[in-house]
């Protein structure tokens, strides 16, 4: 009687949803899978990503939907088409968990919450045969092959038939995703290109005393934000001691960085009031207010008051409160000129990390054949509104998809 094969033994290091989602197809094909992460307990971003609502994709069409990828939509395209947002919705699905769209095309858990979803999934994975080692921190390799892990009491060496690689990118490093990854890859000649904060705000020069003790974590809504050469993008932000941060900034934060890189600043110009004409400010502006101060002028005639007023006084020149037309022009586009992003840490999402050129199709390092990557480690980034999670879930599908054929299974 022959031998009964022995499966292949998997490692993955990194229990966020790219390798989740990667020991979940492995599993499922027969797979022994061993996953390690260093934090007391997996999922710990995606856990925090969902405080205030679990955005887990967006029900957009497929083709604007990849183009929010930018410059890594044709490198995506294949893993989206692969498993799309309709495709993760049935996933979560089978997992016991409804969906629902929302008015602005998000997706979400219809309890809204991370949690009941996490569990669910490690209840599977479980009953799969996944083995999760969590406080087990990846310290490269020996020179042998074996991995070598850090565990709570010791270090472990463990030889493996393929390993996949699903550590995150630099942000939120408390929670797991702290860029120690990247001298381990480049000391075996892997290329990496540097981390740099996404989805993230930014500082300016510096705001007034004044603005700061007054506004600072003031929320401005119904604004919109544009580059000067850029089409306006409405939503609301919210002023901070140091800059400006929210969704309205993030998502220009990758066209804002760049302009930094490039220019070591960037000029954004905020509209306060976007739905109203130009020509109807300037002819509420001209009214006579009489004995009123501008401030209450503003407020009567145009509702402009609080932090939208703070902020017209602080960036709008002083002579143009005199002239209703010049200050119509400032109240639709007030400039703020932006200096740095905040640090890579306070980021929601970083950008950067391996180049689709460095991989196989398959999501194996060229240099490091049986070495898989997948989720943030990539080079790629996206918006938040469920764009985020759903490359890391493509991604890590794809990645043990690879891992399967190179396997031979």
């Amino acid at each position: 009687m022959l031998p009964t094969p022995v499966p292949p033994r998997i490692a993955i290091i990194g229990g966020g949803p790219a390798g989740l989602m990667a020991a979940d197809v492995l599993s499922q094909a027969g797979v022994t899978v061993d996953l390690y992460d260093a934090m007391p307990s997996v999922g710990r971003k995606f856990l925090l990503a969902g405080v205030g609502g679990m955005n887990i994709t967006h029900s957009e069409a497929f083709e604007p939907f990849v183009a929010r990828y930018r410059e890594r939509a044709s490198a995506l395209r294949p893993l989206l088409e692969a498993f799309d947002a309709t495709q993760l919705r049935r996933w979560i699905h089978e997992l016991g968990i409804d969906t629902f769209v929302g008015s602005s095309g998000r997706v979400f858990p219809t309890d809204m919450k991370a949690a009941p979803l996490l569990r669910a999934w490690l209840r599977r994975l479980r009953e799969a045969g996944v083995q999760l080692h969590t406080r087990h921190r990846w310290l490269g390799w020996n020179a042998d092959g074996s991995l070598r892990l850090q565990g709570p009491d010791d270090e472990h060496h463990i030889m493996a038939d393929a390993v996949l690689l699903a550590l995150g990118g630099g942000s939120w490093a408390r929670l797991g995703s702290d860029g120690a990854w990247v001298p381990l890859l480049e000391a075996r000649g892997v290329p990496v290109r540097a981390l740099r904060p996404a989805n993230c705000g930014f500082d300016v020069t510096g705001w007034s005393p004044l603005l700061k003790e007054r506004f600072a974590g003031a929320p401005l809504k119904t604004v919109s934000l544009r580059l000067p050469e850029g089409e306006p993008r409405k939503g609301e932000f919210v002023v901070t001691a140091t800059g400006i941060e929210g969704s309205l900034v993030y998502a220009l934060s990758a066209d804002i960085r760049e302009r930094i890189e490039r220019d070591g600043c960037a000029l954004i110009l905020l509209d306060l009031l976007p739905d109203h004409s130009l020509e109807k400010i300037a002819r509420a502006l001209a009214r006579p207010r009489g004995s009123q101060s501008m401030a209450k002028h503003l407020k009567r005639q145009l509702g402009l008051d609080g932090v939208k007023a703070g902020l017209l006084r602080e960036l709008a020149a002083a002579d143009a409160f005199d002239d209703p037309q010049r200050l119509a022009q400032a109240i639709k586009a007030l400039p703020i000129t932006l200096r740095r992003p905040r640090p890579l840490d306070e980021a929601i999402s970083s950008a950067g990390g391996l180049p689709f050129e460095a991989l196989d199709d398959g999501l194996m390092l060229r240099q490091l054949p049986g070495v898989f990557c997948a989720g943030e480690m990539l080079d790629w980034e996206a918006p938040t509104g469920g764009y985020l999670l759903t490359a890391c879930f493509a991604s890590g599908r794809a990645a043990a998809q690879g891992m399967l054929r190179w396997l031979g299974r």
